[in-house]
């Protein structure tokens, strides 16, 4: 019974365009800044931010390392150390969100590689 209703579900939303909030599959700038903040002492204000933050994070760090071996880096090429720890990466990417709130209506993802290549540019 309970699958037959998660089917009638599933079908109304795919009919009417209805989608729910996990649906959008876009980070904006003031988004990450939301999940990635900390306070001064280094502990997450969301909880489980830091998670969600670092997460996001890696996977274009992991993207766009996908592209360098393809030979398809985009003009602005970020060359983070591979042993550079998490943190020290979410650090970075927080304090640039700070400082450019102009960023926050925007797709975060290169709003991170912005960040990332201020501190970790290819030589």
């Amino acid at each position: 019974m309970r699958l037959h209703f998660l089917t009638a579900l599933l079908a109304f939303a795919l009919l009417t365009g209805v989608r729910p909030a996990w649906a959008n599959t876009q980070f904006s700038g003031a988004y990450l800044l939301h999940v990635c903040e900390m306070d001064a002492k280094g502990k997450e204000k969301v909880r489980g931010g830091h998670t969600a933050c670092q997460a996001y994070i890696t996977g274009v760090v992991d993207y766009h390392r996908i592209l360098q071996s393809m030979k398809l880096a985009p003009k602005i090429d970020i060359c983070v150390p591979s042993k550079t720890p998490i943190t020290d990466v979410h650090r970075v990417v927080l304090a640039y969100l700070r400082k450019h709130k102009e960023n926050d209506a925007f797709i975060a993802a290169p709003v991170v590689t912005m960040a990332l290549y201020k501190s970790y540019p290819c030589k």
